[in-house]
């Protein structure tokens, strides 16, 4: 059933930060501008840095969505006046949090607000437990509303790790009040593909180990590290995309039918795959990490050459996965994961391979070798997907060639929504169908802990090309 929407507060830590300027204000802007934020609905923005006020901070976000979107100057002003507001504070200390609780307050009954708020932790990953701690202890978890907690990835940096984080966010919150985001759940060709496949008969018929021969599972990057490299160098290639965005579209390629289009249906189905996954080997894992090269006719560095990487650094920048799903519907199909920096392009997409057909009436005919079919659906750039099919070339020669049936979703439905205007507008909405659930966390760390635990032995491979030449 559609979910309403009711005004808020949405209260944004880390609110004048890179996460906070280049996705969350454009998102919730871009919100507005669609009538798709709730009347009344104010921003306060949170945050360490001195000296600011509601006015300052409303020219700060100004600039911020103005180069992220495409608001008019004038309507943008006027929306940040009306909108924003802004709390200084320590996040570690007590009196601070008694202060924000008390600013809350006030805005709600300046506003004429029901209570409701929405927490965004817009902060670094080692802030995520001392925040949600705070929140909990000072009693803001509690209101005379409804309260909702977003939690950036990654959520926790292995097994253990996260068992933490999740055992001190459901201490404070209930799991229905948390939502943690998964940028790549919010975009609309990874939703389709539970249209695709459960809404068409065509696709879901053959969807199974009798029909398909491999899935591989691609997000491509061309760009390198940039000024990512004190994180990156902690995460690597497995922990920053593998273990979050891939798994999910490998979660959503391989579940099965839900009873009902629901949160909780969708997420226990996606958690059954991740469970039915056999322990990785350690020659199912190829690791890599980029040197010298060219992107797009530009030379470009290597990893151990950028800025805040250590130059003996052993971070692989490329990881490629073989994972077997051992259920009834996949036994036997290898499923790979495949990511990595200074790519050849930039591309995310799964590729399903089908089984060529048993038998070829076509053998004695030259130029009649048979071609599996392929569907390969793309992510980014350029949403949607292509369709390989066998025809025959005219003329009296038999004679098979490969040919392409494509859907654009720019020519049908022109420019799709941002993944953060979909997940904020969720989160409103109360709907947790596009976030990772607890276990879904847990499942996913279960499977890569092992593979992080293990020493990898790391291939070069040259910027701008596909990745290491053992890459299959």
């Amino acid at each position: 059933m559609p979910h309403k929407s009711e005004p808020a507060i949405i209260a944004i830590f880390g609110a004048t930060g890179d996460l906070a300027h280049r996705m969350v204000l454009p998102a919730l802007y871009e919100i507005e501008q669609a009538g798709e934020l709730p009347k009344g609905t104010i921003i306060l923005g949170i945050d360490r840095i001195g000296g600011m006020n509601d006015e300052s901070f409303r020219t700060n976000a100004h600039d911020a969505i103005q180069a992220h979107s495409d608001g008019g100057d004038t309507k943008l002003a006027n929306w940040c006046a009306k909108h924003l507001f802004y709390q200084g504070m320590d996040t570690s200390s007590a009196s601070d949090f008694e202060a924000l609780r008390k600013r809350l307050e006030e805005l709600e009954r300046a506003q004429k607000l029901p209570g409701n708020r929405l927490f965004y932790l817009a902060v670094p990953p080692v802030a995520f437990g001392p925040t949600i701690e705070a929140l909990g202890t000072s009693g803001l978890n509690k209101s005379t509303g409804w309260t909702r907690l977003v939690i950036e990835k990654p959520f926790g940096h292995d097994l253990a790790s996260s068992m933490e984080l999740n055992a001190l966010a459901q201490k404070h919150f209930r799991e229905d009040q948390i939502y943690r985001i998964d940028h790549f759940l919010g975009k609309e060709t990874v939703q389709n593909l539970l249209a695709f496949r459960f809404g068409n008969t065509l696709f879901e018929s053959v969807w199974n180990r009798d029909k398909i021969e491999k899935v591989e599972i691609v997000v491509a990057e061309q760009l390198g590290v940039e000024d990512r490299a004190g994180y990156y160098e902690k995460a690597g290639a497995l922990r920053d995309m593998v273990q979050n965005h891939l798994t999910q579209l490998l979660a959503l390629t391989a579940m099965e039918v839900p009873s009902a289009f629901h949160a909780d249906d969708i997420r226990y189905e996606k958690v059954k795959v991740l469970r039915s996954i056999a322990p990785i080997k350690e020659h199912d894992v190829l690791m890599g990490q980029y040197m010298r090269g060219e992107i797009d006719g530009e030379g470009v560095v290597a990893y151990q050459q950028e800025r805040g990487v250590a130059p003996d650094s052993k971070t692989e920048t490329f990881v490629e996965l073989k994972l077997s799903v051992e259920s009834w519907r996949w036994h036997g199909v290898p499923f790979y994961l495949r990511t990595g920096k200074r790519l050849k392009e930039r591309v995310s997409e799964i590729i399903v391979t089908f089984k060529c057909p048993p038998v070829s009436i076509f053998k004695p005919y030259k130029e009649c070798e048979l071609a599996p079919n392929v569907l390969i659906i793309q992510l980014q750039p350029n949403e949607g997907f292509r369709v390989s099919l066998q025809v025959k070339k005219p003329g009296a020669q038999i004679s098979l060639q490969t040919e392409w049936m494509h859907f654009s979703y720019a020519d049908a439905f022109g420019s799709l929504p941002d993944a953060y205007h979909t997940l904020l507008r969720d989160v409103l909405q109360g709907d947790q169908t596009l976030f990772v659930s607890a276990d879904e966390t847990l499942a996913s760390w279960r499977l890569y802990t092992p593979v992080l635990e293990r020493q990898h032995r790391i291939h070069p491979y040259a910027a701008g090309s596909w990745g290491p030449g053992a890459s299959s």
